[in-house]
């Protein structure tokens, strides 16, 4: 299957289970598990910045449009399309990620380069688009719990996906 194939069944599934989902999951007002920024993390390793800032508005609009967010996810997503590629820089190995695959999964990037770059970017998208939600620090530790518990079922979430649908070595 071609990548480009790949990566838009990729965006409509995503953008389907979280809209119909995981939109409907929310435990005590803290946890809010996404899962739709794992396309922008997903799309191949050589993607120019501007087109990753393109999908990453695409991606974060058609939710906006669906969850009447005004936004927020746009915002969030065209944040963390821009800072990916500083993100695999600094995780790459000094020849670069050695692979057949062309894009980031734990396969071609191992577990744990896999896991610090998830890691980093969905808490990026996460304090941004809480912040953007809130707008304000009148309840900061609420703030802060709500981004450290989201992060980490979306985490959870990212990495089931990657057991599920990738192979190991």
């Amino acid at each position: 299957m071609s990548i480009l194939l790949r990566n838009i069944i990729r965006f409509v599934l995503l953008l389907l289970i979280q809209v119909f989902v995981l939109n409907e999951v929310l435990l005590h007002q803290l946890v809010s598990p996404y899962l739709y920024m794992l396309f922008i993390l997903a799309l191949p390793f050589n993607l120019p910045r501007p087109v990753l800032m393109l999908m990453g508005l695409l991606m974060g609009l058609s939710l906006d449009m669906f969850m009447n967010t005004m936004g927020m996810h746009a915002a969030a997503c065209v944040l963390i399309a821009y800072l990916r590629p500083f993100i695999i820089n600094v995780l790459s190995p000094q020849g670069g990620f050695e692979t057949t695959q062309k894009t980031p999964s734990m396969t071609s990037m191992g577990v744990s380069q896999f896991l610090i770059y998830a890691a980093i970017l969905v808490f990026l998208h996460h304090t941004v688009f809480f912040t953007l939600e809130v707008f304000g620090f009148a309840n900061p530790l609420y703030l802060l719990l709500k981004i450290l518990l989201s992060t980490l079922a979306s985490l959870f979430l990212i990495v089931l996906y990657e057991l599920l649908f990738f192979s190991k070595k």
